[in-house]
């Protein structure tokens, strides 16, 4: 009963959601394009979701065409611990990407991801292939559910966080999960974005 009512949350939260954020769409593609013309309005990557099945994730384009060539050249410049990579000043990133990486604008696109059934609205973040192929069992426990554009990790303290505390907190999630907790996360994480500091 729990994810019957949950997917339907899903698609008609990310239904409205298209919709009314229709005209920022609009405006963000022009942004993009006008910095960067020969660069895509979209950036889709390869993550790992529920029992290791890949999908392509979609997001605003927030860094120079050939980010993923330059990764490599800065690895050394993670800023956080474990099984991901994250910096703060990511010399990749375009004008018009900090803007919608502060704010998280960026990761709006991922509402086709939750139409489509590869995310929910709340669950864990999906990891990257590379980021997988570092797990433990332990870890893979992660990968049990659908993972989402938000979830507990997300509100709690983000990217002061380390890999360990991100797996405990979406473990937390995944053994109290239901439909109240669910909207408490998606209402906090509202809360949470108009002061995204903790947004890289």
């Amino acid at each position: 009963m729990y994810l019957l009512s949950k997917r339907c949350i899903d698609i008609l939260g990310s239904l409205a959601g298209i919709i009314l954020l229709s005209i920022l769409f609009i405006i963000l593609a022009i942004l993009i394009k006008l910095e960067d013309p020969k660069g895509k309005i979209f950036f889709t990557q390869t993550r790992v979701g529920k029992n290791g099945n890949e999908f392509k994730m979609y997001k605003f384009r927030s860094m120079v065409s050939n980010a993923e060539e330059k990764l490599n050249e800065i690895l050394k410049y993670n800023e956080v611990s474990g099984a991901m990579f994250k910096m703060k000043e990511d010399p990749r990133i375009t004008k018009i990407g900090k803007f919608i990486r502060k704010t998280s604008i960026d990761e709006l696109p991922q509402l086709f991801n939750v139409l489509k059934g590869d995310m929910s609205l709340v669950g864990p973040r999906p990891p990257l292939p590379t980021e997988v192929a570092q797990y433990t069992e332990y870890d893979k426990q992660r990968l049990l559910v659908t993972p989402g554009c938000t979830g507990l990790w997300q509100v709690s303290g983000r990217n002061s966080l380390g890999f360990k505390e991100m797996v405990e907190l979406d473990l937390q999630y995944i053994r109290t999960r239901s439909l109240l907790f669910d909207i408490k996360l998606i209402l906090k994480t509202v809360i949470v974005l108009f002061g995204s500091k903790d947004a890289f």
